[in-house]
């Protein structure tokens, strides 16, 4: 008898979260919806302001570009394609199990904090495709045509040709040319202006979610991993399915019922940030580091797990230190002109 049982809790779960699959799938935004706007942003020719986050997206053929500015561009569910300064990205196919662009001119960085295996999920660049193969960060560039996995894995091909990249290779595409392979230089990487302003949008990404996090945890409204809209940050939140995880920059997410353990900031001496864990702050800490709130993976190494058992039972008493009133943030960054207003519109 408790083996039947067993199995019928199983089939039960398992009936529950196909159909929370379903219904988020029905809720979340088409790929190619644009999430953040920053500077000269034209789509299909037509410049975008903040008030176009989240009610615009691409069709298939249909343009998106930046002069003097950024943009930010949902893909798959926990896949942000952002564009740094006079770039230009085209809408092969925005489905969500065969989504394709291609870059035609400038870089963009692509962070892919959930792939399911359902999802395809390429980018052409040069006249090669390259199809993301694990969660991770990868950074691609039209003007000197080259594809860089920072973090992840991921495969390119054209025609007959084809080749496998892992962490830390770079593949040259030279029109008419074999690919060339080769490391490169991750500090310069990291000093590039579109990857400081993706590691910040990351950072605002989590932001967002601990606090739609909380608002369903409190609300209801939770039908499983996607997009869900934030009135607050006024963007698309990432859901994930289940307990926590980490992007490829080290900033965290949580699913509703794990958001419990969310970071929060302190302050320290002249006035820095830091961050701490609820549930296992025990002091100050070195400036400038990100303590680990359960068992995080080093820093580059995305993925999500389930919390502890434990963990998850107590996640109700974690509130006894200092959180931010919005959403388990206290006394984060508000630079770099990004928003963060009271905007209460409808949840999309």
């Amino acid at each position: 008898m408790k083996g039947r049982g067993q199995q019928i809790w199983q089939v039960m779960l398992a009936l529950l979260a196909t159909a929370a699959f379903a219904i988020a799938d029905t809720n979340s935004p088409p790929p190619g919806t644009l999430n953040y706007v920053e500077g000269q942003v034209l789509v299909q020719g037509q410049k975008q302001t903040q008030k176009s986050v989240g009610s615009t997206y691409l069709e298939p053929n249909q343009e998106l570009s930046t002069g003097n500015g950024y943009a930010e561009m949902l893909l798959t569910p926990g896949a942000y394609l952002r564009l740094g300064n006079d770039s230009e990205v085209r809408m092969i196919s925005p489905g969500l199990a065969d989504t394709q662009v291609q870059l035609m001119k400038g870089s963009a960085m692509l962070e892919v904090d959930e792939l399911f295996k359902e999802n395809n999920m390429s980018v052409v660049v040069g006249g090669a495709t390259t199809r993301v193969e694990k969660q991770g960060l990868y950074d691609f560039s039209a003007n000197s045509p080259s594809v860089k996995v920072l973090d992840g894995k991921a495969v390119t091909y054209e025609g007959d040709r084809r080749l496998s990249l892992k962490k830390g290779r770079e593949v040259l595409l030279a029109e008419g040319r074999p690919f060339a392979v080769q490391k490169f230089d991750k500090t310069q990487v990291e000093n590039d202006p579109l990857y400081r302003w993706s590691d910040l949008r990351s950072e605002y990404a989590t932001n967002s979610n601990v606090q739609e996090a909380n608002s369903l945890w409190a609300e209801g409204g939770w039908w499983g991993p996607g997009w869900y809209w934030d009135p607050f940050w006024m963007d698309f939140a990432w859901m994930p399915g289940w307990g926590m995880g980490w992007g490829p920059f080290g900033w965290p997410f949580f699913s509703p019922w794990a958001v419990g353990w969310a970071p929060y900031y302190g302050f320290g001496p002249g006035g820095r940030h830091y961050l701490y864990p609820v549930a296992m702050h025990a002091g100050p800490r070195a400036e400038g580091a990100r303590p680990p709130l359960a068992h995080q993976p080093m820093k580059g190494s995305p993925g999500f797990h389930a919390l502890p058992r434990a963990m998850a039972m107590n996640r109700g008493g974690m509130r006894g230190a200092p959180m931010g009133r919005m959403g388990g943030f206290e006394g984060g960054r508000m630079d770099g002109g990004f928003h963060g207003g009271m905007g209460m519109g409808p949840r999309r």
